[in-house]
């Protein structure tokens, strides 16, 4: 086991990850629903929630909220749960990304992350007039956002703010520092328009291969493989390596196998998946903990699975191996044990202007 908090991550959109519990399109609008539950989550103890999305709505929805905006919504009434949302880079504008989700750390207190994800369907660039691009020119953007994004979280400095009300001074402009940024496909010129976050720097979570990122997330069908890939994203920079397991449990008296198969088939992913009861699901993070950092847990069904998670497994990990819960005031980067860095451009050893 390492030596900093091992994180539990709920994947909390939707109404499960089994194709049966699919939530109606309206649901997307549903925040009221969306944040009770991460309520929820937080009273169990779950170190953040993270929230889907995707570039396009489905096919039957006349309006929808995107996953920044949910995660907003949630973040005043909460007080300790990291939210962690899917903001996608292929398309849209990377400044507006950046300032999102500085806001979203704002209104959080300092408990933001970001799900840099990529995708660049031919549907999706034919619905932003774009052309559709190739794989490695898509990592190739994600990259680039995530990087101008750090640049433009740094472009304030901590303490660029001052509201002298004798010189009627709002922020100190020496504290300010121009990004001139020059990515493959886009180019970004600013400061940023809202102060630097709480945090600093946001965690940035994406699957391995990302540069520049605190968090890989990792799968596998059994947990030699999830080791394995963990090694390389630690190989490959990530500071921070999470699992991705798919979980149903046996609960209200029905066994998790009948109630998985009742509801008809569970196609294989690709990741980790324990169905079963709550003991076995507490012994597989208690084996995966010596491997990685963390897993997101993407229940068969919420409203059923994740009340098992949280009152049979949080409370044996608690025991087995010192799982912490998030406290009120924490911010994500403190939960997870990493740095909260300083900007790149106050640091004396680094130029300004790169």
């Amino acid at each position: 086991m390492s030596d900093h908090p091992f994180a539990v991550v709920l994947e909390g959109d939707a109404a499960g990850a089994h194709p049966a519990a699919s939530a109606l399109a309206s649901d997307a609008l549903d925040v009221r629903r969306l944040a009770a539950r991460v309520v929820e989550a937080e009273r169990f103890g779950f170190t953040a929630v993270t929230f889907d999305d995707s570039p396009l709505p489905v096919a039957d929805a006349v309006a929808r909220l995107d996953a920044v905006q949910r995660a907003a919504f949630a973040a005043p009434l909460t007080a300790a749960i990291g939210l962690v949302p899917v903001a996608h880079v292929a398309y849209s504008e990377p400044f507006h990304v950046a300032t999102q989700l500085a806001s979203l750390d704002w209104a959080s207190n300092g408990r933001a992350g970001w799900i840099a994800a990529a995708s660049g369907t031919a549907r999706e660039a034919a619905a932003f007039g774009r052309d559709e691009l190739a794989a490695d020119d898509l990592w190739r953007e994600r990259d680039d956002v995530i990087e101008v994004a750090r640049r433009l979280w740094d472009s304030w400095e901590d303490d660029a703010v001052i509201q002298d009300a004798a010189t009627g001074r709002y922020l100190d402009a020496d504290r300010l520092h121009y990004v001139d940024f020059e990515g493959a496909r886009f180019s970004v010129k600013g400061p940023l328009i809202t102060p630097r976050p709480p945090q600093g720097q946001l965690v940035v979570v994406a699957p391995t291969g990302a540069a520049g990122i605190d968090v890989a997330l990792v799968e596998g069908a059994e947990p030699a493989a999830i080791a394995d890939a963990a090694a390389a994203a630690r190989a490959a920079g990530a500071e921070r390596v999470w699992a991705e397991v798919e979980v149903a449990l046996d609960a209200r008296g029905l066994a998790a196998a009948r109630r998985v198969e009742g509801a008809g088939v569970w196609p294989a992913t690709g990741r980790l998946r324990h169905t079963g009861d709550a003991d076995g699901l507490t012994s597989l993070l208690v084996e995966l903990a010596a491997s990685v950092d963390g897993v997101r847990l993407h229940l068969a069904e919420l409203d059923v699975d994740l009340d098992e998670v949280g009152r049979a497994v949080l409370p044996g990990l608690r025991r087995q191996i010192g799982f912490r819960s998030p406290t009120a005031g924490d911010t994500l980067r403190g939960t997870l044990g990493l740095a909260r860095p300083l900007s790149r451009y106050a640091a004396p050893t680094v130029k300004e202007f790169a």
